[in-house]
């Protein structure tokens, strides 16, 4: 499977953002952990009902990060499928939250674009056929939820390096161009997309509150993800890490020519790995070499209390 396998952002506080992304846009809180290089702030996954690839939007939400500010080598948005039916019902909810937004056209499709309250771009793109997947309804009735990402645009210097590692090593096509955008498909539903805006010289972004810090795409198994890797060295003198096991996938990851960081996780052991689906997102789960410390981890946190 090519695609993406998951977008993890920088927010601000932790219970504004789970309000924003479970009470106003419906997704299923999948995953309540820590970032686990810096066990002092939470790791928090949203997505559909199992938490598949595809749909996991991340945050790690720190409360006193300043702004980021969007430029090159970086994600400039990122975009949700709805059935293109429920663009009115969105319309109108997101006119009720009090949610500034603006509809307009991309690629033959109607597109409706806002941001959260860190300022992180996104997009809701109406797809024909989407309400025939089932879809996460707990707070949006089922025909006019969210199915899973739509895809990402990716701010560059120069988009052919890039789009070199999409097709040659990632599995994305070059499908269409509109304008300064080239799009290249994967081949899964979710996910599939990735749009390269090239905007020439154009100043850098800056990383920061209602950024995307990286990128993360899909391989079905470990050696996949080691082929993967096998061809980003040889064929592209980019050098991946070597992987990191992050409890519900295993990752690799590096820069991109245009620096934006990139990426590459397993499709395994998926996320009711260490509790029930039934029961994804209820507590506080730790990976085993951070379980020692439980006590100390949780007196730092913030509480939620959202109910999941």
């Amino acid at each position: 499977m090519s695609g993406i396998h998951h977008v993890t952002a920088i927010s601000g506080r932790a219970d504004r953002n789970l309000d924003f992304y479970t009470r106003v846009l419906g997704l299923r809180l999948v995953k309540k952990t820590v970032n686990f290089d810096d066990p002092g702030t939470y790791h928090l996954y949203y997505g559909d009902e199992p938490g598949q690839p595809g749909s996991i939007l991340t945050f790690f939400p720190w409360a006193h990060a300043a702004p980021g500010h969007l430029g090159v080598g970086e994600t400039q948005e990122t975009a949700f499928r709805i059935p293109a039916a429920a663009l009115g019902y969105w319309m109108h909810r997101l006119i009720e939250k009090g949610v500034t937004h603006a509809l307009e056209k991309r690629f033959g499709d109607s597109v409706l674009t806002f941001r959260d309250a860190d300022g992180m771009r996104f997009a809701l793109v109406g797809v024909p056929g989407a309400e025939s997947e089932k879809a996460w309804s707990r707070d949006i009735p089922a025909e006019h939820a969210i199915r899973g990402f739509h895809g990402v645009t990716l701010l560059v210097n120069e988009a052919a390096p890039t789009a070199a590692i999409l097709t040659d090593v990632l599995g994305f096509t070059e499908v269409a161009r509109e304008g300064a955008l080239a799009r290249y498909r994967g081949d899964t539903s979710m996910g599939a997309f990735v749009d390269l805006h090239e905007a020439g010289d154009f100043p850098r972004g800056r990383m920061g509150r209602g950024s995307v810090h990286h990128i993360a795409f899909r391989a079905p198994d470990d050696a996949t993800q080691a082929a993967m890797a096998k061809k980003l060295v040889a064929d592209h003198r980019m050098h991946p890490t070597e992987q990191k096991d992050r409890n519900y996938f295993r990752s690799i990851y590096f820069r991109e020519p245009n620096g934006i960081l990139f990426e590459i996780a397993t499709d395994q052991p998926g996320f009711a790995v260490d509790e029930p689906a039934s029961e994804l997102g209820h507590s506080l789960k730790l990976p085993r070499f951070l379980e020692p410390r439980r006590a100390e981890i949780e007196a730092k946190l913030p509480p939620l209390t959202e109910t999941v």
